[in-house]
């Protein structure tokens, strides 16, 4: 005869949440750095200025004028129109959104001055250049 409770297996009534809890935090890690990669542009070689406060936000556009005068929103090529028209619907859902504007040390400064021009239509307030910290000697 078996006596009874012998021979069998105890069951788990509670549950292991570790495993649970280090996915989250992986998923955290990644929600992390892919919002602080959203607003890379062109890599341009900017001019260099003293040091100066940045407005880079997540919801900052970033605005790039490369040496050959091509004008970039975030990294997508596009005319000064659609510029113009795709920061005016970005201006119609959040109002007070920075730009910032990066602009390559050979670009045509008449180029950057249409940039300029199309932010200042659109009713940018928030408005910085990008430039390249002077390295103290």
């Amino acid at each position: 005869m078996q006596v009874k409770g012998k021979g069998k297996k105890k069951l788990y009534d509670d549950i292991n949440i570790t495993p649970m809890l280090d996915l989250a935090y992986v998923l955290l890690v990644i929600f992390i750095i892919m919002t602080t990669a959203s607003v890379q542009g062109i890599k341009v070689n900017v001019p260099k200025a003293s040091s100066s406060v940045s407005l880079a936000k997540p919801t900052t556009k970033a605005i790039t004028v490369d040496s050959d005068g091509q004008v970039y929103l975030d990294t997508f090529p596009v005319t000064i129109d659609e510029l113009e028209s795709q920061l005016r619907s970005f201006k119609a859902v959040t109002p007070d959104f920075p730009v910032v504007i990066k602009g390559d040390r050979v670009a045509q400064f008449g180029r950057i001055t249409e940039v300029l021009d199309a932010c200042s239509r659109v009713g940018i307030s928030q408005l910085g250049i990008v430039t390249e910290r002077v390295k103290p000697s």
